[in-house]
């Protein structure tokens, strides 16, 4: 069983609307935060986020 997590805003810290699994690798994704209304450009890499501001 792969192990997932959800994907945390960098701003405000709450869950966003998707999950990652532990072999997902992402490049420039825009991240979008259903409570604060902002999106980010992320990098993700074994579970591992990096956002791009």
């Amino acid at each position: 069983m792969m192990k997932t997590e959800w994907l945390l805003c960098p701003i405000c810290g709450n869950k966003t609307r998707l999950q990652i699994r532990q072999d997902t690798e992402l490049k420039n994704f825009p991240l979008y935060c259903p409570k604060c209304k902002q999106e980010t450009l992320i990098e993700a890499k074994k579970l591992r986020l990096l956002a791009l501001f």
